[in-house]
């Protein structure tokens, strides 16, 4: 019987009395055996599951959509892109120079403001540590429904005479800027430059020092910015808060370190070229200024290589009326991108 075809497997079984169930060896003859004594019915036919609907594709940045700028990254400048509030962030190079060379020691440090010059020579050292911390926060977001936004900025940077183990190795100059800034985001074209923003700071520079090394002064900073492919240009005049006359560190330091400055920015990849120029904007024996050049190349992760050369007038506030050549090598890890 177990030769039979499934249909006709089917027939036979359906003939064969109830008791004769149980005798039949075939498998499948016995269950359709017992399925008729029972009156089964046949269960309904299970659908095939519906075909998967296929997941819609992943968003895509629309065709030619650029990715935000490094002025876009550092200031928030794109709509939406406003970062959260009170963060700190990176703001001017934070760096480490273990070692930076002068050749022109300023060891009688002096101003033409009563009791601030030195009369006795400082025996420093002509290489010294170098060494800067810069930050940034956004303090508010479009205020009185305008895109501007209020930040805050802080940077140090110290002068360490590590090496001079004679004066038990002293800082011999730190100098604190704290500064308040309202950031314009601007999308404007010139000469084919993008202008992206414009900033007004009020800024506070001092050295924290008692007579006769005080020297601080107070400005308001207007700033442009502007990029171009790979290249960083800010034009950023100043305007000096005067002091009562008593209490000026410092009278003629605009004569010295400047009255503006121009900062131009070049970069390749993790490479970057970074220019500094100062002058007073005045002629004669007032012409006066300074220019400083850094190098940032890449070494290991966010670990990057930084060389600074610096020439002129004010490399330091207690240096502002001294010119000279400086330049240190060492490493940087933020604040230059």
């Amino acid at each position: 019987m177990w030769l039979l075809a499934p249909a006709q497997a089917q027939a036979a079984a359906a003939a064969l009395p109830a008791v004769e169930c149980t005798a039949l060896a075939d498998d499948a003859l016995r269950l359709a055996c017992y399925d008729r004594l029972h009156e089964r019915k046949a269960p309904p036919a299970i659908p095939a599951p519906p075909a998967a609907v296929p997941a819609p594709p992943a968003a895509q940045p629309a065709a030619g959509a650029a990715s935000p700028s490094r002025l876009d990254r550092r200031w928030d400048l794109t709509a939406g892109s406003v970062g959260p509030l009170f963060a700190p962030r990176p703001y001017k190079p934070v760096y480490v120079l273990p070692a930076t060379w002068s050749d022109q020691v300023n060891t009688r440090p002096s101003s033409p403001a009563p009791d601030r010059s030195v009369s006795e020579a400082l025996p420093l050292r002509d290489v010294e540590a170098k060494y800067q911390l810069s930050l940034k926060a956004l303090l508010g977001r479009e205020l009185l429904g305008s895109p501007v936004n209020l930040w805050g900025g802080y940077t140090q940077s110290s002068r360490w005479q590590v090496y001079n183990g004679a004066i038990s190795r002293p800082f011999r100059e730190t100098n604190y800027e704290p500064e308040l800034m309202l950031v314009w985001p601007l999308q404007q074209q010139l000469l084919g430059w993008q202008m992206r923003a414009a900033t007004l700071s009020l800024n506070h520079q001092s050295n924290g020092r008692s007579l006769p090394l005080s020297r601080s002064w107070n400005r308001i900073i207007g700033t442009l910015a502007f990029e171009r492919d790979e290249w960083l240009v800010e034009l950023r005049p100043w305007l000096r808060l005067r002091e009562k006359a008593n209490a000026d560190d410092n009278p003629d330091i605009e004569d010295h370190i400047g009255r503006a400055e121009l900062l131009l920015g070049r970069y390749w990849g993790e490479q970057a070229l970074n220019l500094q120029l100062r002058h007073s904007l005045r002629g004669g024996a007032r012409s006066r200024g300074s220019l400083q050049l850094e190098w940032v190349f890449p070494l290991s992760g966010v670990l990057h290589g930084h060389l600074q050369w610096f020439t002129g007038y004010g490399e330091s506030m207690v240096d502002y009326n001294i010119r000279q050549n400086r330049i240190g090598l060492g490493v940087t890890i933020a604040g230059w991108r």
